[in-house]
């Protein structure tokens, strides 16, 4: 089984606040709501090498959802990815503190390895993740939405992919 590179956009791709340099300001239009994107082109590259040095599949885990394929994987150089569908209206309000996407990530990656780079997961996400049926081994990687994804980042990821016996590319 492949494992599974979990992308969101908000916090991540694009940073909340001042974006750190190498970011590029991008201008929006989703569902008639104008948006402002800072991203960093380098990240398409950085996250291509990722999937490709480890056999990781990269997909989205965004609210963004379709929308990243048409705004946000253009910009820094990604092709189209599959996307899990975390429709905030549509998802139960949690009982355990969880965020809203959390049971969403778990039914899509099922037994499938995978790293989720996200600014909100927390140990509520991923006590969810190990007490839930079907889920198999995985990484959370909490990204500080006021910086966005870093090497440091990507190398955590890449270690864990590894150095757990994860990563078919090796």
């Amino acid at each position: 089984m492949r494992p599974l590179l979990l992308l969101d956009v908000d916090g991540v791709l694009n940073p909340i606040g001042r974006p750190p340099p190498g970011h590029r300001r991008y201008r929006c239009v989703v569902d008639g709501e104008a948006y402002v994107v800072r991203l960093n082109p380098r990240h398409g590259r950085q996250l291509l090498d990722l999937a490709e040095a480890t056999g990781a599949e990269l997909v989205w885990a965004t609210t963004w959802e379709e929308h990243a394929n048409d705004w946000i994987a253009p910009r820094i150089g990604l092709p189209s990815l599959p996307v899990v569908t975390v429709n905030a209206a549509t998802v139960p309000v949690s009982e355990h503190g969880e965020m809203f996407k959390t049971p969403a990530v778990a039914a899509y990656a099922g037994r499938r390895p995978f790293v989720w780079f996200d600014d909100q997961v927390w140990a509520e996400d991923e006590e969810y993740l190990r007490v839930h049926q079907g889920v198999g081994d995985f990484l959370l990687v909490h990204v500080d939405p006021a910086h966005g994804l870093t090497s440091g980042h990507l190398g955590t990821a890449w270690e864990w992919l590894t150095l757990t016996g994860f990563s078919q590319g090796s």
